[in-house]
């Protein structure tokens, strides 16, 4: 069915393209917040004398196809949407995107982006990405109406404090933790215990070490435990439940907790609450918890005759332009990928997440950057089965060290 899908919207595009420079940006920016964002990108490109024209695809996996059909047939794209992740590495390494390393010198990137996401958009020491927006996927959501009802003053600031907000929550009648019982749910909700629990030591052993000593320690079996524990809070009508859907129990007050990216807060603006009055978010347990840095960025592949250049360096310059990067923060809901803005006209959440893009000894990649595709669905499916299933710790531990034994030829260099 993908596949069809891709190969029908490739053929129509390709169909109405013109032979000579391409100008289209192949993306995934269809919710309301997103193409709002999108728009102010948009915008901001033909201000600057760009010609913008767009590919909006359902979904992330069907936008990445429509790119690598397109490229394959000789027909790129100016620009597409994509994540950090080990397909961007593939992809430069085969020579299909284009360097940007002059825009991203005239921009002053190392100065003004985190390390980790410079890093991320670079392979073998060049630049091949402008990076766009900066999503967490573990930000700890709450209904200040359901905590109120549970007689909880204060989001949970540590482990200790999470599981006794969850009793109180169970205690009052509600559901003490919203989640939605997907697959990348269940490692989602697992990555924020790494992240949280384990910390940034135990993450990066795991996920980008892959260390066998620390995959099967004490540190990442306690880990597994509480994320264990996790499943007598959840609701009966937890499985195969979208996100959506579940943030919807904390919109409603039925809900108390949730763990799910900053993408979440769309749910609760559309329902006319605010952050601080309504629902509290917070990256992290702690003051200084793993901050997990994903999002998207734009990749600029290769076309027959390099005319494309000049329009896709314009586009990398304006999408990380400070205006830009407010701009579509603010309509996204995202974080700005620069370090040196004033976020002020952000809301709490988007301040909270700026604030700790500064504390670098907090930054990690996201797992699309550290591990393989294949590793990632499999350790997705393993995750997963442990939080469905009757399976003990040690054995999961075991499974995990089969899944992330390091073959993966793409894997980023130190």
């Amino acid at each position: 069915m993908l596949r069809a899908c891709v190969l029908l919207v490739t053929s129509l595009f390709a169909a109405v393209a013109q032979a000579g420079t391409p100008t289209d940006v192949v993306h995934w920016w269809i919710s309301s917040g997103e193409t709002a964002a999108k728009q102010a990108l948009a915008e901001a490109y033909r201000a600057a004398g760009g010609q913008w024209r767009e590919l909006a695809v359902t979904a992330s996996e069907q936008a990445r196809a429509v790119v690598q059909e397109r490229v394959a047939a000789g027909n790129p794209p100016m620009a597409a949407q994509f994540n950090p992740s080990l397909a961007l590495v593939r992809l430069a390494r085969e020579g299909r995107l284009q360097a940007i390393d002059d825009v991203a010198a005239q921009g002053r990137w190392a100065e003004v982006l985190p390390a980790v996401l410079l890093d991320a958009v670079k392979v073998d020491g060049h630049v091949y990405a402008a990076p766009v927006s900066i999503h967490m996927p573990v930000w700890l959501w709450s209904s200040k109406a359901a905590l109120a009802k549970a007689g909880v003053k204060a989001e949970p600031r540590s482990m200790d404090e999470l599981f006794a907000t969850l009793d109180k929550l169970q205690a009052a009648g509600l559901i003490p933790l919203a989640h939605g019982g997907q697959s990348w749910q269940d490692l989602n909700l697992f990555i924020a215990l790494l992240a949280n629990q384990g910390g940034r030591d135990l993450y990066l052993a795991v996920l980008r070490d892959r260390d066998a000593a620390a995959v099967q320690g004490e540190a990442l079996r306690q880990v597994l435990l509480s994320y264990k524990k996790l499943r007598r809070y959840v609701d009966p009508a937890s499985p195969g439940r979208s996100w959506a859907d579940t943030t919807a129990l904390l919109v409603s007050g039925r809900a108390g907790l949730q763990f799910m990216g900053d993408w979440a807060k769309g749910e609760f603006a559309q329902a006319g609450q605010q952050p601080g009055r309504d629902y509290g978010c917070t990256p992290g347990l702690s003051p200084r918890s793993t901050y997990i840095v994903s999002g998207d960025v734009l990749v600029f592949p290769k076309d027959k005759n390099g005319s494309a250049r000049p329009a896709q360096a314009l586009l990398a310059r304006v999408a990380t332009a400070p205006a830009t990067q407010l701009a579509f923060s603010a309509r996204k809901g995202s974080v700005p990928v620069r370090t040196d803005l004033d976020t002020r006209t952000l809301d709490v959440c988007a301040q909270a997440g700026a604030a700790a893009l500064r504390d670098a000894g907090r930054l990690v990649g996201n797992t699309e950057l550290l591990l393989a595709p294949a590793q990632l669905t499999a350790l997705e499916r393993a995750v997963s089965d442990y939080w469905n299933r009757d399976i003990p710790v040690q054995t999961v531990q075991q499974t995990l060290a089969r899944v992330l034994q390091n073959t993966d030829d793409n894997r980023r260099q130190p």
